[in-house]
């Protein structure tokens, strides 16, 4: 109302306008205040989201980036830190106005879930306007919006449109009024007061948000500062053989000692310092090895290019100082004799392997020699040194033997005294290789048993195969004490197919 000398009607008027007022908070309807809680409980949910949000998206590059780039990513997570911190500040200054006005509003009302007086009018502009805490909310935000801005890079601050503001609005009917009167003066409910902070607390979190992941995302960009020189010499393979050329190549190269590009080989990734992979080849196996890198560097607009290295050899060999056992080059008639090949400088798949006194095959280093007579073979190994070029690189001479006989055993024992009931208990002859490298297996094919009692006659009887026939059963099943028991005659047939005779079984029970 305007001050001064007033006539009657102007008094009136006054009045009437006051008493409009008192009707006006009269009739709030409750339908409207519950859709402004609605609406305020949506923002704190949003709110909730946002900072979750956020916390996740920190977690990823303290994981992520934050390790991988430490010193390139450290000054961005930095700034990052800084924008929490701002709007963190404003965020905590509305909640405390937001607790001091539901205070003053007789607190939360269990049967609306709302603050008691939500249709109140007098309290938002006590505290906002009387009591100039809208002024100074209104000059937070702003400081706070100028504050996130300044985060940025100059070209980015362009893009940035924030709903974090506090801007007066438009004239209404001639009338301007300030952001503080037109959203916490006369005429505000409570409710609406209340829904209107928590709106400013969402937006400002969607401003931190924003600026937090342009200021991360800098780190994606590709930054490739070639910051250190070397010079290197690479050449086709480390291993040539007598007569070859050795070429190499000698160029300068330059790197990004901080970038930690993603560098893979057959699909691994490799460890990187500064800015270099490191690549540690297996040496398990002989022969040459092949092997390239791929690199990832991410360009500007967040895309990856990708850049292969040549093809890089190395060669795994064997100590260049070899004993050969000359009397131990043995291949054994009726076995599959396992050979391993190699020859320096060139790749297993190149080898040509060929045989004389037998057969051989098998592929990649690993054959199997079979040879059928006594005597000798010979294995040759030649090699493909140059493309279409095949050379003979050695042969190696071995000795062609029968497998050595067995030895025979009935009860697990090639003879001796054993216990009575140890005899009775048995019903087969074996025939066993003892010491002996290869799983070569033998069938006795016949023997011959005797059974010598005390002062009784020799019995003899002869049977097929290993096993006890059931007469030999029932002539064992009488075997007593001071009984010899015999087993001569033995033949056996290995791997080869050719018979052999065995040395005879004796036993004395007691």
């Amino acid at each position: 109302m305007a001050g001064g000398k007033q006539t009657p009607r102007q008094r009136m008027m006054g009045i009437l306008y006051l008493v409009l007022l008192g009707l006006v908070a009269l009739s709030v309807p409750d339908n409207l205040l519950d859709a402004f809680k609605n609406i305020k409980n949506s923002l704190d949910t949003s709110t909730d989201n946002v900072k979750k949000g956020l916390n996740s998206t920190y977690s990823s590059f303290e994981n992520g980036k934050l390790k991988e780039q430490h010193d390139r990513a450290l000054k961005y997570y930095n700034d990052a830190k800084k924008a929490t911190a701002i709007s963190n500040d404003l965020y905590n200054y509305v909640q405390s106005l937001r607790d001091e006005l539901t205070a003053k509003g007789g607190g939360i009302n269990p049967t609306t879930n709302d603050v008691d007086s939500r249709e109140n009018l007098d309290i938002s502009p006590n505290v906002m306007i009387a009591g100039k805490k809208g002024e100074e909310l209104r000059q937070k935000i702003q400081d706070t919006h100028d504050k996130l801005v300044a985060l940025l890079d100059a070209k980015d601050r362009g893009g940035v449109n924030f709903s974090l503001n506090a801007d007066a609005p438009p004239p209404s009917a001639g009338i301007q009024k300030s952001w503080e009167e037109a959203y916490f003066g006369d005429g505000i409910p409570l409710g609406a007061t209340l829904t209107t902070l928590a709106k400013i607390q969402t937006d400002t979190k969607n401003a931190e948000n924003e600026v937090v992941k342009k200021l991360l995302s800098k780190v994606d960009q590709a930054q490739v500062n070639l910051d250190q020189f070397n010079a290197v010499a690479v050449a086709p393979t480390s291993y040539v053989l007598l007569g070859q050329p050795y070429t190499a190549e000698v160029f300068l190269t330059a790197y990004d000692s901080k970038l930690t590009p993603n560098i893979t080989v057959g699909g691994s990734a490799l460890p990187v310092e500064s800015g270099k992979g490191k690549y540690s080849g297996s040496t398990s196996s002989e022969g040459l090895h092949t092997w390239s890198a791929h690199i990832n560097v991410k360009q500007t607009d967040g895309t990856f290019k990708g850049y292969d290295t040549p093809p890089q050899t190395y060669m795994v060999a064997r100590p260049s100082a070899v004993v050969s056992p000359d009397k131990m080059n043995v291949l054994y008639i009726g076995l599959p004799n396992p050979v391993s090949v190699s020859a320096p400088g060139i790749a297993k798949e190149n080898l040509r392997v060929s045989m004389s006194g037998g057969s051989i095959s098998g592929s990649n280093g690993h054959y199997t020699a079979t040879v059928s007579s006594i005597g000798e073979a010979t294995i040759t190994v030649s090699g493909e040194l140059t493309k279409g070029k095949v050379s003979v690189l050695g042969s190696s001479v071995f000795r062609v033997k029968r497998i050595p006989p067995p030895k025979a055993a009935f009860a697990g024992r090639s003879g001796g005294v054993t216990s009575a009931a140890n005899i009775r208990a048995q019903d087969r002859i074996f025939a066993k290789l003892e010491n002996f490298e290869f799983d070569a297996k033998f069938n006795v094919t016949r023997f011959t048993l005797q059974i010598a009692k005390p002062r009784q006659d020799v019995v003899t009887l002869n049977g097929t195969g290993g096993e006890l026939s059931s007469a030999m059963r029932q002539l064992m099943n009488s075997v007593t004490p001071g009984t010899t028991v015999v087993f001569k005659d033995i033949i056996a047939v290995g791997p080869d197919g050719i018979p052999q005779g065995l040395d005879p079984i004796v036993f004395s029970a007691n």
